[in-house]
Order: C-alpha cells, then sequence, then structure tokens
C-alpha cells in the first residue's frame, strides 16, 4: 500500500509561482510512475505531469508546459511541482497519484486547492 499527501496550494495572483509537494509513504519500492493531475470546478480531472521510472523521464499537459516543473527525490518519498507564472485557468484542486506499472495510477492524494486571483 502506498498512501500520498499533498501540501503547498493555497492563494496566488496571476503571474505568481506555487510549489506543491506530495509525500509518499508505505510501499515506496513499488512506484514506478508519478504525477500531478488537477479538477476544476464543474470540470473533469485532467493530467498535469508525470515523472516515470528510474530516469525520471517527464511529461507535461500543453496547457502547463514551459511553467511547470515536476521532480522527485531519489527515495521517491517526495514529489513537488513547481508552478510558476501562474493563471486563473490554473485554479483547481491538484491531487498526486502514484502508480505500479504503467498501465495507471493506482493511489491517489487527497487534494490541494491552488487559487489564482486575477
Amino acid at each position: 500500500q502506498v498512501r500520498l499527501v499533498e501540501s503547498g496550494g493555497g492563494l496566488v495572483q496571476a503571474g505568481g509561482s506555487l510549489r506543491l509537494s506530495c509525500t509518499v509513504s508505505g510501499r515506496t519500492v513499488s512506484v514506478y510512475a508519478m504525477g500531478w493531475f488537477r479538477q476544476a470546478p464543474g470540470q473533469e480531472r485532467e493530467f498535469v505531469a508525470h515523472i516515470i521510472g528510474s530516469g525520471g523521464r517527464t511529461s507535461y499537459s500543453d496547457s502547463v508546459k514551459g511553467r511547470f516543473t515536476i521532480s522527485k527525490n531519489d527515495a521517491k518519498t517526495t514529489m513537488y511541482l513547481q508552478m510558476n507564472s501562474l493563471k486563473p485557468e490554473d485554479t483547481a484542486v491538484y491531487y498526486c497519484a502514484a502508480g505500479r506499472g504503467a498501465a495507471g495510477y493506482d493511489y491517489w492524494g487527497q487534494g490541494t486547492q491552488v487559487t489564482v486571483s486575477s
């Protein structure tokens, strides 16, 4: 079992920055992929970024590419999402997730609110 806890959300003005953290505990050795997703009010949850495998290959959605950076420590116990040049449309609940393979994510955090004011 793997447990995920997000932190670092809050209220920020447009153009500002935030760094989200995701603390991972439990059987972290089984984790292959780690990712961030977000869900805005009235919308479906969407992919933001992921980091995969021991090499740490990353991928981003087009809407955040060039502004957000995903990273993790070597022990896979903490994952980060550095968010720069934030826009009001980035407002959402952000979730971290972890998966044991490439087929999808098995574990989810409870989410942290990010609000960007214009």
